[in-house]
């Protein structure tokens, strides 16, 4: 099989699929409005892509429902609480502040996605908003709307992510433990070849 059936144009990608209905293709506003802020409210979790140097990033973002605020219609703000320091996302965000956000609510099938430019603001008035438990936050990642709209639940429906018959035995897998234990000793001795 020689010959290439990689797709790299758009008229490509129109040819396979054809054009939106006009129902999606005005589905995104700019702004949030009552339901998006209705969305966010019930959401315990969400996935932050990010861009750097290097390529991109998914970040999962969780608390209790409603640990991202609304500030105002083109504004949303979420706290980075204390973790393990990596902090991909944040030092992504200083390269390139374009971040895109999807919001899950547990039982609903259809996702809230939010694109924006964020800044990383250690302002105490700002950290205090969210507070909990007695403990600020270490800084707090606002996110500028430029788009939001939701998305249709098909990729749930088809995973059946909510179900508990298909939720995995967690103790057929590894443990968190095993696993980086291991995915640390292959890069420390890959990083000890290369020097």
């Amino acid at each position: 099989m020689s010959r290439d059936f990689t797709i790299t144009t758009e008229d490509e990608l129109l040819a396979r699929y054809g054009h939106p209905s006009e129902r999606a293709r005005y589905k995104k506003i700019d702004h949030i409005d009552s339901y998006c802020r209705l969305l966010i409210a019930h959401s315990p979790f969400l996935v932050l892509a990010t861009r750097s140097e290097d390529g991109l990033d998914c970040s999962p973002k969780g608390d209790e429902p409603g640990f991202v605020k609304v500030i105002d219609d083109k504004t949303i703000a979420l706290p980075d609480r204390p973790g393990n320091n990596r902090v991909d996302g944040l030092r992504n965000v200083l390269y390139d502040p374009a971040v895109g956000l999807i919001f899950l609510i547990p039982g609903m099938n259809e996702t809230l996605r939010v694109n924006g430019r964020a800044t990383i603001s250690a302002d105490p008035d700002l950290l205090q908003r969210f507070e909990k438990d007695g403990r600020l936050p270490s800084t707090v990642l606002t996110v500028h709307v430029e788009e939001a709209f939701l998305h249709c639940g098909r990729a749930l429906l088809a995973s059946a992510l909510w179900d508990p018959a298909r939720h995995v035995v967690r103790s057929e897998l590894p443990s968190l433990n095993e696993i980086v234990g291991i995915h640390a000793a292959m890069t420390k001795a890959k990083l000890a070849v290369e020097s």
